[in-house]
């Protein structure tokens, strides 16, 4: 089995070909998980048409497998999510999956099963590069904070709230990654509100930035995989028709940073608890 690797973008991403996820070895494996940590997001564009079971044994490579507290799952496999647009699933707003519990996911493994006509796509960002690219006074206060992730479900049958570093260091590379989203992050918890508001406003744009991004255009049938400790992902939501796929989520680690050097923000005459409100 030999290894095509083509990168898409100058920032993160690469296109792998001549690979049959249901029937690799070892060591194909390690090259494959070194691909990942140097690329961050990977496409196998003919993996091989991945069956439910060899879906689920490929992720279970890096590690457990999530079973969703309620996105849909494909009939008979609880570990694997469905991703159906007719059902809603039109994920346009920036984020990194599932931050909102204490240990989030480190990867997904998403098979594409029905594409629309056109459109479609989905976009991914460096999280290194956005927090390379923040100034030297920013990221040295940054390094002493943490936010505020909070999910609510609509039907209030599910609450996520937990406290991350703003900027993590990635377990295996010991990179430092901007670790905010706009989906899920509420407040920087040793900040004003006012002044949580507005550097976070700024952080989403710096992480969104073009410029460290990369996009793929979607066949059936085409896997993708990626590293959730440090990219952000965006479905973009251009297309009329439907869109189909369905992934398995390796189970997380507990991000880490620096200690935090400040206390949590208390406005005057506020209890402390007042402070996630």
């Amino acid at each position: 089995m030999t290894f095509q690797v083509r990168p898409i973008s100058g920032s993160l991403g690469a296109e792998v070909r001549g690979v049959d996820l249901g029937a690799i070895d070892d060591e194909r494996f390690t090259e494959i998980h070194d691909l990942l940590m140097r690329h961050l997001v990977l496409f196998f564009p003919d993996a091989g048409g991945l069956t439910p079971e060899a879906h689920e044994a490929f992720g279970s490579r890096f590690g457990e497998l999530e079973v969703h507290p309620f996105l849909p799952k494909l009939d008979g496999h609880d570990k694997i999510v469905v991703l159906d647009s007719d059902q809603g699933a039109r994920a346009d707003v920036w984020h990194t999956d599932v931050t909102f519990v204490q240990s989030p996911p480190i990867a997904s493994v998403l098979q594409i099963t029905v594409t629309p006509e056109a459109g479609g796509d989905t976009m991914w960002s460096n999280q290194y590069l956005a927090c390379e690219a923040l100034s030297e006074p920013v990221r040295d206060m940054l390094e002493g904070t943490t936010a505020q992730h909070l999910f609510v479900h609509p039907n209030g049958s599910f609450r996520g709230e937990v406290e991350h570093p703003v900027i993590r260091t990635h377990p295996v590379t010991g990179r430092k990654s901007l670790y905010v989203n706009r989906m899920f992050t509420r407040r920087i918890l040793q900040l004003s509100k006012g002044e949580s508001d507005a550097l976070l406003e700024h952080l989403f744009t710096v992480s969104e930035s073009p410029q460290r991004t990369c996009r793929y255009r979607w066949v059936p049938g085409a896997v993708a995989m990626w590293d959730n400790r440090a990219t952000q992902h965006y479905a973009v939501n251009d297309y009329v028709g439907r869109r189909v796929g369905q992934r398995v989520t390796v189970m997380g680690d507990e991000p880490r940073g620096a200690e935090p050097r400040w206390a949590k923000y208390q406005e005057p005459g506020m209890s402390a608890t007042a402070v996630k409100d």
